[in-house]
């Protein structure tokens, strides 16, 4: 079957009519078997899926999209290929759904770095197909959401964030200012840090792991 994006899968152990889905968001310049290597540490109630982000930058690595450097150096990202990941993520649930006996009201997103930033332009687009987001190592764009995302209802979304207190590429300030600008939302958010870079500490995973297990 040819759906919007290339990834990988792995289906549950134990069967019900419709399992809930967990979709893992690989970080810039990664690729579908990066985060994809922990789906065995995973509850096995879901379907596993890894997907590939549809920007090629050189062989075997890929991006949701480029991050581009001015004369100075600064650092900006392309809004609209970063809008355009958005919704095509939205549609591969959509088709996700549709191919596989997935429950489409149980969707968590689990997205690191630049997966993670989409992770939450997603889930603030479109609330009603996501319900929970394990959030690591990124922060909240509202540029990338889209433009009327305040109209819409995030009583049922869940979120737990994470960041490492030495990140050098994404700074953990930058995930800290995006916590209350989510709580005013009136979204359920938990919010640790670990002491590691840019990465994901075990106490982490086995944090995030706890959390999916008790929402």
């Amino acid at each position: 079957m040819s759906l919007s994006l290339s990834y990988l899968i792995k289906e549950p152990k134990v069967r019900k009519d419709k399992n809930p889905l967990l979709l893992l968001l690989h970080g810039y310049g990664s690729n579908e078997e990066d985060l994809f290597s922990f789906a065995g540490e995973l509850p096995e109630y879901y379907f596993i899926v890894s997907a590939r982000a549809p920007f090629d930058l050189s062989y075997g690595s890929y991006a949701w999209y480029a991050i581009n450097f001015d004369a100075d150096e600064n650092k900006f990202s392309d809004i609209g290929q970063a809008r355009a990941s958005r919704d095509i993520i939205a549609r591969f649930i959509d088709e996700l759904a549709a191919n596989y006996p997935i429950d489409a009201e149980d969707v968590t997103l689990i997205g690191f770095s630049q997966g993670c930033i989409l992770s939450y332009a997603v889930a603030l687009s479109y609330p009603e197909k996501v319900r929970r987001v394990v959030a690591m190592s990124g922060y909240w764009n509202p540029e990338i959401a889209v433009d009327d995302y305040l109209e819409n209802d995030f009583s049922r979304l869940k979120i737990f964030a994470s960041h490492g207190t030495v990140d050098q590429v994404i700074p953990v300030e930058w995930a800290r200012k995006s916590i209350p600008m989510l709580q005013v939302l009136g979204i359920a958010i938990v919010f640790k840090e670990y002491l590691v870079g840019h990465g994901v500490a075990p106490q982490n995973f086995f944090d995030f792991k706890h959390w999916l297990q008790n929402t």
